[in-house]
């Protein structure tokens, strides 16, 4: 069975943990240099403010309606982050970290019931822990999870954030309501293929022909047919293409303790997922690394370090993602420990369409033709033919962020005071 993991609101969710009188208020929260929306409380949404609305321009209504607006705080938003996903991580070894608020996990060798006992624990765990609202929703694929996480968001009181479909009438029911431009996997050529059809449900897209769906749809489109059937195509290591984060994580052949080691590996993590980055056309605007212990070696301290940062200007440069991943990474590493697993996750990711041209920015344009480059080289001889000498350029960055929260878990200066 496979479960997908997501948190509710959680950019509001996050700030809402630190200062409970924000529960039940409208909440945004602005990409970097106070742009733009990126993220809304459902309070929020009912006050009709759309994603992406320019800042500026919605001004008068945030005041008006008395919005909270937050600068977006990645180093706060990525620790919360790596704090759900460790807990997951301790129900089950098979999780797949799909956004900065979402992980897919795969139950295997459990029953139906220690199945829905184990998600309902990771619901109170996480909030208890971390003060993080999250959903649930289970099935026999991943696509089904999803469809049943919507279902597990959207009535939330009647569920209490977990749904199950587990029998074949909850599954015929669920595709059944869920309109066809919802389901993951569609997008918007697709949905308009589909829409000429008459297929307006995920019930009336399994039930057109397989040859039909391969023909227009490609491969990829019969796997997603497939999936909302109930028959698995998609494990939980599979890549998505329109991911909200990009992750490299390896465990190494044999433990490692040479920072410089260390560095190679990082280095190497951080042009795998700019290269990721610059497929779909995206750019990052956070980084997050860890390195820990080998969890299953007995009689052995057990360890897991992370530290996750703000970009100045968003990037998917290999170049300026390494340097930066490299400046974490030393931030972390202690000496004469030893390491079994590495990675690096980029996160707050936005269109490469819609850069903003920011005053910290240096040789942007070159670094986008030597990526170019570089890539049509990959293209041409094989991947990774071109490699990175890592980089340590020192500078200083900031940016404009007026309604900066505090890092409370992330700088000891910050934390909470309690009186």
């Amino acid at each position: 069975m496979f479960a997908l993991i997501d948190c509710n609101n959680f950019y509001a969710s996050c700030e809402r943990v630190f200062q409970p009188n924000l529960i039940d208020k409208p909440i945004v929260v602005l990409s970097n240099n106070d742009g733009c929306v990126i993220a809304r409380s459902d309070e929020a949404k009912s006050l009709g403010i759309p994603m992406g609305a320019p800042a500026f321009k919605y001004k008068k209504k945030f005041e008006d309606n008395k919005i909270e607006v937050f600068s977006s705080n990645f180093k706060l938003y990525g620790d919360m982050s790596n704090r759900v996903m460790s807990i997951i991580a301790q129900f089950t070894p098979n999780i797949e970290i799909y956004s900065i608020d979402e992980a897919f996990v795969k139950f295997e060798g459990f029953s139906e019931d220690i199945i829905d006992q184990k998600c309902r624990e990771i619901i109170e765990t996480v909030m208890k822990w971390t003060g993080i609202p999250i959903s649930i929703g289970l099935a026999e694929t991943k696509s089904l999870a999803k469809v049943a996480n919507r279902i597990a968001k959207k009535y939330s009181n009647e569920t209490r954030s977990f749904y199950s479909i587990n029998k074949n009438s909850k599954h015929i029911k669920a595709l059944k309501n869920i309109n066809i431009k919802d389901i993951w996997g569609i997008g918007l050529k697709n949905e308009k293929k589909l829409l000429k059809v008459g297929v307006k449900s995920g019930f009336d897209f399994i039930r057109l022909p397989d040859n039909w769906v391969k023909r227009n749809m490609s491969i990829i489109g019969l796997k997603l047919k497939k999936e909302l059937e109930g028959i698995p195509t998609l494990d939980i290591v599979e890549e998505n293409n329109n991911k909200k984060s990009i992750a490299t994580t390896r465990s190494f052949e044999a433990e490692i303790s040479s920072l410089d080691d260390l560095i190679e590996r990082i280095t190497t993590f951080a042009v795998v997922a700019s290269k990721k980055l610059r497929t779909q056309n995206s750019e990052c605007n956070m980084i997050s690394i860890y390195i820990r212990s080998n969890p299953f070696k007995e009689n052995n301290e057990r360890y897991h370090f992370s530290l996750t940062g703000a970009l100045p200007f968003s990037t998917n440069s290999s170049i300026e993602i390494s340097k930066f991943a490299i400046k974490l990474l030393k931030k972390i590493y202690h000496k004469g420990k030893s390491y079994k697993k590495a990675g690096i996750i980029l996160m707050g990711l936005t269109p490469e369409s819609i850069h903003q041209v920011s005053f910290f920015e240096k040789d942007t344009k070159k670094h986008k033709k030597l990526m170019e480059s570089i890539d049509n080289i990959d293209n041409k001889y094989g991947l990774y033919k071109v490699r990175l000498a890592s980089q340590d350029q020192k500078r200083i960055w900031k940016m404009n962020r007026q309604n900066l929260s505090r890092n409370y878990t992330t700088n000891i200066e910050e934390v909470l005071l309690v009186s």
